[in-house]
């Protein structure tokens, strides 16, 4: 590749493009060629732009970006994300207590993460994010890992247990391990690859919720799964995508139907690599928040906007006076405007 077909592509400049530039341009002008993953990857770790961007690049500002509502096989997984809860094939132990057992694959996979947009991921079960686990309290956890991927990776989860079922070792390309545990505590726990460098790892995709249930259920809600991310298209250690759920403007897309005084129930985590913090902002209403999620009956924060550090987590919950769309999302303006935003629609 030439140096005078080289381009430098920073997320800033892509906000210069404008919203419209970045899942269109990319779309329609890279993304959607016959060695999408091949050329993705190898750009990548070259740590090089893709040369087809720069007849691109003197776009001016579009405002109004319409992401459209046309389905596609991201907008489709992200929006079963939302609800899709897999609390594992039970039985019981010889001392009465439930035994739930999940079954998780890491594999290299292409994952459309906008329209048009391809990311090569490392993926759990196929997926960014990977699979919503969930159990109760008290439950006895069994994790059987299997590493489909050509590097070297593992699953650590957040929570209480023994160290040697930490994630900290390595499971070799072809190799499998089994975590077993007792879940504690209650509340919301992410999981994650827990592989050096753990940036890339991160990254790439490798992380999930893991939902620990009270023993004393909570109230009845309509729930809903949201992991806050981004990535980082050309590894020069800044996003040029953010999403939730892996799919930038999912929920502006396919706004979320809830119910005029129905309780809305969010797993909230940030996974978001490269960037110190992430936001959720709410319009027109306020929430409570719990973080961790640990403890249903302490004292929650009152706001309308929460930030979250890499790894931490908490549980919304909401209630809309009337009907109406409520717009959501983070509360840094340059993540809005690459994807992370939505909107609730209440009938």
């Amino acid at each position: 590749m030439s140096s005078n077909n080289k381009q430098n592509l920073s997320r800033r400049s892509i906000l210069k493009m404008g919203a419209a530039g970045v899942v269109g341009v990319l779309g329609t002008s890279f993304f959607n060629t016959s060695s999408l993953f091949t050329k993705t990857a190898n750009a990548m770790d070259k740590k090089e732009m893709h040369h087809t961007l720069k007849s691109q690049m003197n776009q001016g500002m579009v405002h109004g970006y319409d992401p459209g509502t046309d389905s596609t096989p991201g907008l489709e997984a992200a929006v079963k994300a939302l609800t899709a809860f897999d609390y594992g094939v039970v039985s019981k132990a010889p001392d009465g207590r439930t035994i739930r057992e999940y079954n998780i694959l890491a594999w290299d996979a292409e994952v459309e993460i906008a329209k048009g947009i391809n990311f090569p991921g490392w993926t759990f079960n196929g997926t960014i994010p990977g699979p919503t686990l969930r159990c109760t309290e008290g439950d006895i956890i069994r994790i059987k890992f299997g590493n489909g991927s050509a590097h070297p990776h593992s699953i650590h989860l957040h929570g209480i247990h023994p160290t040697n079922m930490d994630g900290l070792e390595p499971v070799p390309t072809g190799k499998e391990f089994v975590y077993e545990f007792e879940a504690k505590p209650a509340g919301l726990q992410p999981y994650h690859c827990h592989v050096p460098p753990l940036a890339r790892h991160i990254h790439k995709g490798l992380y999930g919720h893991f939902i620990i249930d009270p023993k004393k259920p909570r109230k009845q809600a309509k729930e809903l799964s949201m992991v806050m991310n981004g990535f980082d298209l050309d590894l020069d250690g800044e996003n040029e995508v953010y999403t939730v759920n892996g799919y930038a403007f999912a929920y502006q897309s396919r706004p979320i139907k809830v119910k005029v005084g129905e309780l809305v129930r969010i797993y909230l985590s940030n996974l978001t690599e490269f960037d110190p913090i992430n936001s959720f902002h709410l319009h027109s209403n306020y929430f409570h928040y719990y973080p961790t999620g640990a403890d249903p009956d302490a004292r929650p924060l009152f706001t309308d906007t929460i930030m979250q550090c890499q790894g931490e987590r908490g549980i919304i919950e909401i209630t809309f006076p009337t009907p109406g769309r409520y717009m959501f999302h983070a509360h840094q303006s340059e993540f809005t405007e690459l994807g992370w935003m939505g909107f609730f629609e209440v009938e």
